[in-house]
């Protein structure tokens, strides 16, 4: 972890748009906050140099996605999270209830220093920039909501993942036993429950055992955002918090609905909790949901490799999710040692000639008389639409509808099988995608789950606002929408984690000759 540069020791400020009597600056050193969206504020001080902070409003007019950046000494530089003093001026703080907590009177710190901040990069060099840092996670010694008038409410949005439950149980359960909040409403069957007006009472009790099932309590859909309609039923229903949990397209949603809400000047915290079974959201060191899905693809891969060993020349055929990104395949395929050969969409394959996939599967059968292969239901979408000449179809999240690569690669397996009559194949199919995605988180991910929704909370009750939660190289941070929506995570198939797959299974890297 990072330090801030310390703000106390400013010794000059200059303001793009303020007050002639300079009372924009006085509110932002009395309370401490972050500039007003309009300013543009330089703060020299004498121990940590010169320190920037990037007027939001003046990014996003050229046509870039807002930031809040501040920047230290050897190259620091925090891109930080909006805070609701940005735009209210007047808020009150208030002593943070977890000072009187019983649960918390053993702890020797309670609050989160507001200095520190995580390094997005652990690895580096002597000489190398201290780097971009994310503001750390956790409660603050003041609050800028009091418990008796949070009102809070919760979405899930897009497809199922293990885990989702014990988000919602955890939030309602966070806020109620932590901060004493008892006004939770669940909204129903995602982004279209806002205005659909489908809502229901969420309490400790009533969310009691939810943890224990898979899905969402809640229901969940795609698509359906309606900005206005949103932000209109959150002000009509005097809502104060809102929690969204779900995918890339889901934050990218929850960052157009905190724009609006800055826009009308609503003291509202948006906060985003990133839900995605593939692992695919960057900055973040893994979606939760994740490590449940790779356990639970062990059993269809135990299950191929049975088959594919129970008779001659078998092959078990599992294809796991993975749109873009294959971590769920390369993972459980490491975990399983059963497997002969992994294909995930960032690593291209060809099935025929001289190094492809075909003349693999041969030599694998002649050597061990089985085979299993485990393909990501992305991987090969380029040969599956060539085959097929189909033409693009999206789903109302705005998702590519893909073919069912596992079915298609089944048959031509079969296909070219067929033209040699000296070697009869016996091949399965196996598909667990929604039998993997509808069970309840394990262990880990259930504890992992907890710690989303208390930070999200500690962060919304400390009034910041615009943010998705997640784990930063092991500490948990606050990270602005855009860098989570700016782009996917992928396996590098250059990195070290995809040679130790191919050591693993020995197979080729399919690279086109």
């Amino acid at each position: 972890m990072g330090s801030l540069p310390h703000r106390a020791a400013a010794t000059a400020i200059f303001c793009a748009d303020c007050d002639s009597d300079g009372s924009s600056e006085k509110r932002l050193l009395n309370t401490g906050g972050s500039p007003p969206p309009s300013l543009k504020v330089a703060v020299s001080s004498p121990q940590s140099g010169d320190l920037k902070f990037r007027s939001r409003r003046g990014m996003e007019s050229k046509g870039k996605p807002f930031s809040k950046l501040v920047t230290g000494d050897n190259g620091y530089v925090l891109e930080d999270v909006p805070h609701l003093m940005d735009y209210i001026a007047d808020l009150h703080a208030h002593p943070n209830p977890l000072q009187s907590n019983p649960s918390y009177s053993v702890v020797k710190q309670y609050f989160v220093n507001d200095d520190d901040s995580v390094a997005q990069k652990i690895v580096v060099h002597i000489s190398s920039p201290r780097g971009t840092h994310f503001r750390r996670a956790g409660p603050r010694q003041k609050v800028y909501f009091e418990s008796d008038e949070v009102h809070a409410c919760i979405v899930t949005c897009g497809g199922l993942c293990p885990g989702l439950n014990t988000v919602i149980r955890e939030i309602v359960c966070g806020l109620s036993y932590m901060y004493g909040v008892h006004k939770v409403l669940g909204i129903e069957g995602g982004y279209r429950g806002f205005y659909a007006r489908n809502t229901i009472t969420l309490t400790p009790k009533s969310v009691n055992d939810i943890h224990k099932r898979g899905g969402t309590v809640l229901g969940t859909s795609r698509g359906g955002h309606d900005t206005m309609k949103i932000v209109d039923s959150i002000q009509d229903r005097g809502i104060n918090q809102v929690y969204i949990i779900g995918g890339d397209g889901t934050q990218k949603g929850a960052s157009v609905i905190f724009e609006e809400i800055e826009r009308r000047g609503l003291k509202v915290s948006v906060v985003g909790i990133p839900k995605t079974i593939d692992n695919d959201i960057t900055v973040i060191d893994k979606s939760f949901g994740f490590d449940t899905a790779v356990e639970e693809a062990q059993r269809a891969i135990n299950a191929a490799h049975v088959e594919a060993e129970s008779t001659e020349n078998g092959i078990g055929v599992v294809k796991l999710m993975g749109r873009d990104s294959g971590f769920i395949a390369m993972y459980a395929t490491l975990a399983s040692r059963d497997v002969d050969c992994c294909l995930i969409p960032e690593s291209p394959f060809y099935l025929e000639g001289p190094g492809g996939l075909f003349e693999f599967i041969e030599r694998r059968i002649k050597e061990n008389g089985h085979m299993v292969l485990v393909v990501a239901e992305g991987a090969g979408q380029d040969l599956v639409s060539e085959s097929m000449r189909s033409t693009d179809v999206k789903d109302p999240s705005g998702n590519k509808l893909l073919h069912d690569v596992g079915l298609w690669l089944s048959h031509k397996i079969k296909e070219h099988f067929a033209k040699k009559p000296n070697i009869f194949i016996n091949l399965k199919y196996i598909d667990p995608t929604y039998m993997v995605r509808a069970v309840p988180g394990n262990a880990s991910d259930n504890v992992y789950c907890t710690l989303l929704a208390h930070s999200a909370i500690h962060g919304a009750m400390a009034g910041y606002t615009g943010f998705t939660v997640g784990p930063v190289n092991g500490r948990h941070a606050y990270i602005p929408f855009y860098r989570v929506t700016e782009g996917q995570k992928k396996v590098v198939i250059t990195d070290r984690m995809w040679a130790r797959l191919l050591s693993s299974t020995n197979q080729p890297s399919f690279l086109i000759p």
